[in-house]
């Protein structure tokens, strides 16, 4: 089923405020992941399967890239570690970029937090507002994600408009980017 969230994306000098500021809070910190997202050639939007300690995904979403709070339309189907589902995936739709990051989770009511070191890309704080039932609207997730870029004090040149996987495909088309990890498709016949 599928579910609405604001989103905020920006890249973070002081992981430790951020942490200082959640903690004052009182957010709820669920653990840190270690995380590999394969995201798959998808004729629209973007699908990725998310493997980790703590989240393990296939995850569909659709979203704007643009700078500041975004709308992001997102499904998600629970995947089990080891199943075959990678091996479909890879086989008929082919790897499009790797993306792997230690993740920092916690959460204050319908909010999410994230502090992301990625491989290749450095540190990052997301902000998601979740409406997971309808029950909170497009403008109270707008105003929540709001508020946490105040609290953050993130600066406008630190927001980020699209996902680790552009920021990754990016680098290595302009061949700036030496760790980022991608696959071609002479790799779509083996899994890692």
């Amino acid at each position: 089923m599928g579910h609405i969230n604001v989103e905020i994306k920006a890249r973070c000098p002081d992981p430790q405020a951020i942490r200082e500021t959640l903690q004052a809070r009182h957010a709820d910190f669920r653990g840190v992941d270690r995380q590999i997202d394969t995201y798959f050639r998808a004729n629209r939007g973007r699908l990725k399967l998310r493997e980790g300690q703590i989240e393990n995904s296939l995850v569909y979403y659709e979203r704007e890239d643009q700078t500041g709070p975004k709308q992001s339309d997102v499904m998600l189907f629970p995947s089990t570690p080891g199943s075959a589902l990678k091996e479909i995936l890879i086989r008929s739709l082919r790897i499009l970029v790797v993306v792997e990051k230690q993740r920092e989770i916690y959460f204050i009511d319908n909010v999410k937090f994230h502090i992301d070191t990625v491989k290749g890309l450095g540190s990052f704080v997301e902000i998601e507002a979740i409406d997971a039932d309808g029950s909170f609207g497009k403008d109270k997730l707008l105003a929540q994600c709001r508020l946490f870029l105040e609290l953050f004090k993130v600066a406008p040149e630190d927001l980020v408009a699209g996902s680790y996987s552009d920021l990754l495909l990016s680098g290595l088309r302009n061949n700036d980017n030496p760790n980022a990890t991608t696959h071609t498709a002479a790799d779509t016949t083996k899994t890692s």
